[in-house]
């Protein structure tokens, strides 16, 4: 048991400053080519500090771990929420990331809504859904689907918002300030991604050997420890984000987060022996209606329109806290 933590330990602390580089990279990636900081939280920051989930859920399935996979995928969406309710509350002025100030965001966090319903909808009818498109669930060919549709979306959304005429228009005012070349940042990017690839393998490995040796089992592994330790990129970048005032790329590299996680069902789904969702525990089920209903809390205190905040009454970081907590409390009973 000791050496499996150790291992865990030190492959998971290569894995966050390697995801914590590929933020940063992507984030200046985005500032160089002109992107809209929504659009960029959203798709480019949220698949770049998801990409330790993705390494570590296909070395889980190649490894035979389906429910490490798959409870690290949902896991890890649970995390993002609790880490924008952290990360509110650790700013000088609490609440400012549940205010109309983020509704710009409303259309990413229902995407992540949706998506992950239906990933807990195909888990639940795990006995009624042997179909299977060459080895692949149908679900999750529906929920990749259903990602493309969303992102079309909010990238009509943006145009149409005029992000990128405000961002070129930005640019534009610099006048002649120099600017960063793209090829260095590209290749920052490309090396974290390749750290990280040959360190998720081993993360895997230690979980599932945690997982055999404490009796706790995959699903309350993966949506626990795997699923904390592959959040960590989200964590870095989301309070960074927030210490340099940009709300939109915190709260937009949550909700991007969540939705990409759950547009990996369909790559992890392709290195499975079997469909993948066809298999696991229904006990995830619990986790991804958790994370549907943490989400619509997170939205309504988007909406919410009184600036006048009162704990525990207004639906914003603590009781999006105290539902994160009940959700891995119920998760370890049900398990």
């Amino acid at each position: 048991m000791t050496a499996a933590i150790l291992q865990f330990a030190a492959a998971a602390i290569v894995v966050i400053f390697a995801g914590a580089a590929l933020a940063r990279a992507a984030e200046r990636i985005a500032d160089i080519t002109g992107f809209g900081r929504l659009l960029v939280g959203s798709v480019l920051l949220a698949g770049a500090t998801s990409l330790p989930e993705l390494a570590v859920d296909i070395s889980a399935v190649r490894a035979g771990l389906d429910d490490v996979a798959v409870g690290d995928l949902l896991g890890s969406s649970l995390f993002n929420l609790l880490i924008l309710a952290i990360a509110d509350l650790a700013h000088k002025r609490r609440g400012l990331l549940f205010t109309r100030l983020s509704r710009a965001h409303l259309l990413s966090g229902l995407s992540a809504l949706m998506l992950t319903a239906l990933v807990g909808v195909f888990i639940v009818m795990r006995p009624a859904q042997p179909l299977a498109l060459g080895g692949i669930s149908v679900g999750s060919v529906a929920v990749v689907v259903a990602y493309v549709l969303c992102i079309r979306l909010i990238y009509r959304d943006q145009r149409l918002r005029g992000a990128f005429d405000a961002s070129h228009g930005a640019s534009a005012a610099d006048g002649g300030a120099k600017r960063p070349r793209l090829a260095p940042q590209l290749g920052v990017f490309a090396a974290a991604a390749l750290v990280i690839l040959v360190a998720a393998p081993f993360v895997a490995q230690a979980a599932g050997q945690i997982a055999e040796l404490s009796g706790l089992g995959g699903t309350f592994i993966g949506t626990t420890l795997v699923a904390a330790s592959t959040s960590l990129p989200e964590l870095v970048a989301t309070l960074a984000a927030v210490r340099m005032g940009s709300f939109d790329l915190a709260v937009g590299n949550v909700f991007g987060s969540n939705t990409f996680n759950m547009a990996m069902i369909l790559p992890i789904d392709a290195f499975s022996d079997g469909p993948i969702l066809s298999k696991v525990s229904t006990a995830h089920g619990v986790t991804a209606f958790a994370v549907t209903a943490i989400t619509s809390v997170a939205l309504m205190g988007i909406v919410y329109e009184d600036d006048r905040r009162k704990r525990f009454i207004e639906p914003d970081a603590v009781a999006i806290i105290a539902l994160v907590l009940a959700a891995l409390g119920l998760l370890y009973f049900v398990r």
